[in-house]
């Protein structure tokens, strides 16, 4: 049992962690609306990998009429979710009115899901040629199957293409939370304003860093530990950052090494290779190979150096 003393301590904290400090009253959204919900978003990633890859996250139905009742039902459910998720996302919206009703978010709120919706297909298919690069691009890969169940990579990709397209169109928070969620799981950090195109591979991928503005063409290979950031910032004569470009443009077929930092908003021409442990804030020309120099020797005699 807990004594006097040991209540007045739970009732003191109590009474001073329920009021709301000018801090925090800063920091929290205009309305009074609910929050989006971690868990409701995790929910909406699963049922897009239940539609988009019905035979691996879904009991397997190779009866057509059976998958498509089944994932008729997933849809369902994730337009349902969407559109709630969505809604409270939108109080986050700077560039919105304020005074709109319950029915002008949730209306705001449906279009958006559709839209997100209707681009399913296109995602599917650009989800399955990373599937493909990552099986071309690995000898240890023995079978799809494998890639898709145990790669980190596609549920990356998963996660980050789902929130590209809600990033696409303007939806706050929701992609940023569904992109660090896959950041949590895998280590792999990919911004969801980044730009990525088809045939997207990283090998083990631990590591990996993708900024906001960096735009990546098709069949591009990253290895663990690959940095693609920014340089430097940029301020406003308030002192306040911009938000303007500032990570490197990776054009089609380059290769970059691991743990390689490409830094600021430079151009890697197509057909490049970047080695290993490479930091790289110029841009290089097509075709180009950039290796490490030769090691230097600088070991130490007599204990000097540790």
């Amino acid at each position: 049992m807990m004594d006097k003393k040991g209540n007045e301590i739970l009732l003191k904290n109590v009474s001073l962690l329920s009021k709301l400090t000018k801090q925090e009253v800063s920091m929290m959204p205009a309305t009074e609306a609910p929050l989006p919900s971690v868990e409701m978003v995790k929910q909406i990633v699963a049922l897009v990998k239940n539609i988009i890859f019905p035979d691996y996250f879904n009991q397997r139905q190779p009866d057509e009429t059976l998958r498509s009742y089944n994932i008729g039902v997933h849809m369902q459910e994730l337009h349902r979710l969407l559109v709630k998720q969505i809604a409270h996302g939108l109080q986050f919206c700077e560039d919105c009115e304020c005074n709109r009703t319950k029915q002008q978010v949730y209306a705001e709120a449906e279009r958006l899901s559709l839209e997100f919706i209707d681009t399913l297909p296109e995602l599917k298919r650009v989800l399955y040629t990373d599937i493909q690069a990552m099986f071309d691009n690995d000898p240890a890969a023995p079978n799809y199957g494998e890639v898709i169940f145990c790669y980190p990579v596609v549920n990356t990709m998963t996660h980050y293409r789902i929130a590209h397209r809600l990033h696409e169109l303007k939806v706050p928070v929701i992609p940023r939370i569904i992109t660090e969620q896959a950041h949590s799981k895998t280590g792999i950090d990919i911004h969801p304003g980044a730009t990525i195109g088809e045939y997207f591979a990283i090998d083990h991928g631990t590591g990996v860093v993708i900024g906001e503005t960096s735009i990546i063409g098709n069949h591009v290979t990253l290895y663990q530990g690959v940095t693609l950031g920014a340089k430097s910032f940029k301020y406003d004569a308030d002192g306040n950052m911009l938000n303007v470009p500032r990570h490197p443009i990776i054009e089609d077929y380059v290769t970059i090494y691991s743990n390689a930092s490409v830094l600021g908003r430079i151009t890697i021409g197509h057909h490049s290779t970047i080695g290993g442990n490479i930091w790289l804030t110029h841009s290089v020309p097509p075709n180009s190979r950039i290796l490490q120099s030769k090691a230097v020797d600088a070991s130490y005699e007599g204990g000097l150096g540790i």
